[in-house]
């Protein structure tokens, strides 16, 4: 059950009408170094931001153009209110138990010309900011639309950066890469700057209940400044967003850290978010699991009913000894159900003959691993629509507690993005459904994730990542070595995210390709690339009579407490991680194309208590290119204070568990 702890909450009017151009209204984080400024200048509403007492973000442009027009370009300001908030609450997974959510805040009233009023409300917290527009019922219930959103954000300089563009990238599978903000084309979000030296940025947006994804357009100013203008996921028609009533947009967000590790750390999205919806959450389990996946994306099985039929009754029962054996909570098997790649003709409600859920369902139970069921839709949201009741019902019967969905196809129902309102509300649907029947959702090919799992936490985990499946079938070679140590300032700061590590055998089906790491890189990446529902995506042969795995056995799938140590975009970072309910600590540590030595103070134990450490490194001759399997497994003595010392080989890495003795 969701507990929450308030500490603090104070408020204050300030009441009083400014028009025209005038003195801008100003709200600072609770320690000082974030400021909010917001006014009109010119008729037009706008906000800057600075950071430490310089310019961070120049005057920038809020507002919308409506079905009517334009609201926020003719305008006034009037009443502004402020409030603070302090207080503790506690997520029922995550990466850690405890969340702080400090902020200050200011709401501040626009009215246009016309009547039509706007509330934008700021949030200012010590590592960033997050606004929202409120636009109140003025069409007295009727339907309205949003033609574009005019949300600027105006860096006050060129900047590195870190994206995928929104063109011609499918479910946000796409490599980030670096460069000038001024030479990309629109990216999707999270956008990930190093702005200045120990100055870095992620912008995203948090609560996207009911609207458009974002994505944004940089433009260079003369004067130096870019220019992020906000380019809404548009339905067919063109419009960018329907709503009735009051309506509320998501946030628009920004993270500022001194380190680009300090990124990954903050909770600012989540705060951002509503608390659980879900009153009872004693049925949301995390936990390992494994599953016929990669056997199919490796040619070995497939999807489909035949002779080399994956999700056979027999070929799950097998996997489901293994779980037993090894500590996993579940088996995944997709194509268990009919109408394989045919949106049309799926079924979500019967089985393929040579499957029996039944009696799958029966024996996992009985070994204590549950089955995990898969939705492929081929984007025909629709359908999945008017079956889910009936088989999330039936799901629960049979004691399934989590499901896999999926939209592979460019358009949802052969019309409209996923990324826009109509995929918005869709995966919605979804999740609440499945919440009325205790399943626990991991979405594939998803909306880019916003926080949404503390609201509706059955929102377990999500694709929307070039994953690991690339490393099995990619024409052009698989993931580079870089990808995996660029995701965690990326798309990791989205949320979990399904990647599916732990891959121990790369044996190649396409010349060239194969996850380019070690063996001791893929084990690292089961810390690193955090998921509630973390996935071991090998096939069991491969992990038959491995001592690697004994790592991956041992190791949780939620926290009480996240540190990164050390970290660079693209080229190395540590994630340290306490489990909950225990005193065990883990550790990744991973890096790109080039060998390092990476130390990890201890600095996180308790005092006056000795530790074992057993590590999973490298071994001296360890190379992704030449010699990707061999790994040391070694145990020392460990306490408060000491160094840990790790080899990383080329696209190398490192996994360590200690405990107390």
């Amino acid at each position: 059950m969701l507990v929450v702890r308030i500490v603090i909450l104070v408020g204050f009017v300030m009441c009083g009408v400014i028009t025209g151009s005038a003195a801008d209204v100003k709200v600072s984080s609770p320690d000082g170094t974030v400021t909010v400024s917001a006014g009109v200048k010119n008729h037009k509403a706008y906000y800057m931001v600075s950071y430490q007492g310089r310019m961070l973000v120049a005057p920038s442009h809020l507002g919308f153009m409506l079905g009517h027009g334009e609201l926020g370009g003719n305008t006034k300001m009037g009443k502004v209110t402020r409030s603070s908030k302090d207080e503790t609450w506690i997520q029922p997974w995550g990466e850690n138990d405890i969340t702080r959510n400090q902020y200050n805040e200011m709401v501040v009233n626009f009215k246009e010309r016309s009547g039509q009023k706007m509330q934008v409300v700021f949030r200012v917290y010590n590592d960033g900011f997050g606004f929202r527009y409120i636009l109140q019922d003025n069409n007295k219930g009727k339907e309205f639309s949003i033609q574009d959103e005019l949300t600027e954000i105006t860096l006050a300089h060129d900047a590195k950066a870190w994206s995928i563009p929104t063109n011609h990238t499918e479910y946000f599978e796409g490599i980030y890469t670096a460069d000038l903000l001024s030479k990309k084309d629109t990216v999707c979000t999270p956008l990930t700057i190093e702005y200045e030296k120990n100055v870095y940025l992620a912008i995203h947006e948090a609560a996207l209940e009911d609207y458009a994804s974002i994505n944004l357009t940089p433009r260079i100013g003369n004067d130096g400044t870019v220019r992020l203008l906000t380019a809404l996921t548009p339905w067919r028609n063109g419009v960018k967003v329907y709503a009735k009533g009051e309506m509320k947009s998501p946030w628009r967000t920004m993270i500022i850290s001194s380190t680009a590790g300090g990124l990954l750390t903050s909770n600012l999205m989540l705060n951002l978010n509503e608390p659980s919806r879900i009153e009872d959450t004693s049925w949301i389990e995390p936990g390992r699991y494994i599953g016929i996946w990669w056997s199919i994306h490796k040619k070995q099985n497939t999807w489909e009913m035949g002779p080399t039929h994956g999700a056979t009754t027999q070929n799950v029962k097998r996997y489901m000894d293994f779980a037993a054996r090894h500590g996993f909570s579940g088996v995944l098997a997709e194509g268990w159900n009919p109408g394989w790649g045919q949106s049309e003709k799926i079924s979500y409600l019967e089985s393929y003959p040579d499957f029996d859920m039944e009696e799958v369902c029966r024996y996992g139970q009985e070994k204590g691993v549950r089955f995990i069921g898969h939705t492929e839709t081929w984007g025909n949201a629709s359908l999945l629509e008017s079956q889910m009741e009936q088989a999330f019902s039936w799901f629960e019967k049979l004691g399934i507690r989590a499901v896999k969905t999926g939209y592979v196809g460019h358009y949802f129902d052969g019309k409209e993005l996923a990324k826009s309102q109509y995929g918005i509300r869709h995966y919605r649907r979804v999740i609440e459904c499945a919440a009325k029947h205790h399943i626990m959702i991991d979405n594939h090919e998803p909306a880019m994730p916003t926080g949404l799992q503390r609201t509706l936490p059955n929102l377990m985990t999500q694709e929307g990542v070039r994953g690991q499946e690339y490393n099995a079938w990619d024409r052009r070679g698989g993931n580079p070595p870089s990808h995996t140590v660029t995701l965690p300032f990326t798309r990791g700061l989205a949320g979990p995210t399904d990647f599916t590590p732990a891959i121990f055998n790369f044996s190649e089906i396409v010349k060239g390709t194969h996850p380019h790491s070690t063996l001791a890189k893929q084990l690292g990446e089961f810390v690193v690339i955090y998921s509630p529902l973390q996935m071991a995506a090998d096939a069991i042969e491969n992990y038959e009579g491995q001592p690697a795995l004994s790592f991956i056995e041992s190791c949780p799938t939620t926290w009480s407490r996240t540190l990164v140590p050390n970290g660079e975009i693209g080229k190395y970072i540590t994630t340290v991680r306490k489990e909950r309910h225990g005193d065990r600590w883990f550790i990744g540590s991973i890096t790109n194309e080039e060998a390092r030595h990476l130390d990890v103070e201890l600095d996180f134990l308790d005092d006056h208590a000795l530790y074992s450490a057993i590590i999973y490194e490298d071994g001296p001759n360890a190379d992704y290119e030449r010699n990707p399997y061999e790994m040391t497994i070694r145990q020392i003595d460990v306490k408060k204070g000491d160094t840990l010392h790790l080899n990383l080989a080329r696209s190398g890495g490192a996994a360590i568990r200690i405990e107390k003795k």
